[in-house]
């Protein structure tokens, strides 16, 4: 049940948006009306709750191939568009460091939402490990892709995962994000089709200036906390799977056995997962093995 300060609409004319939303059968298309926020939100399947968080450059229709076998297992998956992506649009532009925190407590309550299953990838990795520190009564078990834990300790040799930053950092309007989806982060190459519903979105020009201040003021500063250890000094008590693609460059199980000694230390329970054939993108690379391991952690975890 919606809030007194929020409101929820339904909409399957999927062409009245704007850009038209790329396809997905079965899902659902709603907006969620909160006192800062218009949140689109895209849902499919009945049952126990699970949100889905995309990444950067993407969008809900990062899950389109994940959330719809989630949903047959018996779980209403729910993929929002964060703030400064999709078609979700803010009455203030303004991002920092805990904004897109907010926005997921208010979405939460908006939608009646008491726990959730969470899985998120690359950006939306940072909302979900501040929920899972900050608010951890609020999530049954969290699945995190392509992303340390927060825990991890600095390693020289995790340099080169850091190398597309720059382009972000000094992101100028109207720059073309393309070659974020080049080789280098996926393990098969992504159709033109599939580039160009993830790019869409960047047409708008609230969703081109989010760039620069969603990673100056969100990603930098959070991946600063956990350089300087300050989540080793915290206990992460949300069950956590840890997914990573083997073709994920620099991220190998040796080097995460290097940069994640000891887990038990920071985390009640914590597991790591490998998928074959899957670089950073691994939900395009392999939706089906994300959407497995996720309901078979949802199964064990709780």
């Amino acid at each position: 049940m919606a809030t007194p300060e929020s409101s929820i609409t339904r909409s399957v004319d999927v062409s009245a948006w704007v850009p038209p939303l790329p396809e997905a059968p079965g899902f659902e298309h709603l907006v969620i009306e909160t006192p800062s926020l218009r949140t689109h939100v895209a849902a499919i399947g009945e049952g126990e709750p699970v949100v889905l968080l995309h990444g950067f450059p993407e969008h809900w229709w990062q899950w389109h191939a994940v959330a719809p076998v989630i949903a047959a297992a018996g779980y209403r998956v729910l993929c929002p568009d964060l703030r400064g992506a999709g078609w979700t649009e803010a009455k203030d532009p303004r991002i920092e460091r805990e904004t897109r925190l907010r926005d997921l407590l208010a979405l939460f309550d908006a939608l009646d939402i008491d726990r959730a299953h969470l899985v998120s990838h690359d950006m939306g990795v940072i909302t979900a490990m501040q929920l899972c520190y900050d608010h951890p009564e609020r999530v049954r078990a969290a699945v995190q892709l392509s992303v340390w834990p927060a825990f991890f300790t600095f390693s020289p040799k995790l340099l080169p995962a850091f190398q597309h930053l720059p382009p972000f950092i000094w992101h100028r309007p109207g720059a073309s994000l393309r070659g974020t989806f080049s080789e280098r982060y996926a393990a098969r190459p992504m159709s033109e089709a599939t580039v160009r519903a993830y790019l869409a979105q960047f047409h708008r020009p609230d969703i081109d200036a989010a760039v620069r201040p969603l990673v100056r003021r969100m990603v930098l500063p959070e991946a600063m906390r956990m350089m300087r250890g300050l989540h080793r000094r915290r206990r992460l008590t949300v069950p956590t799977l840890i997914m990573f693609g083997r073709r994920d460059f620099p991220t190998t199980e040796e080097l995460m056995a290097r940069i994640c000694r000891q887990p038990e230390r920071y985390a009640d329970r914590i597991e790591f997962a490998y998928v074959d054939d899957a670089a950073h993108f691994i939900t395009d690379d392999a939706p089906q093995a994300v959407a497995d391991l996720a309901l078979d952690w949802f199964e064990r975890a709780p």
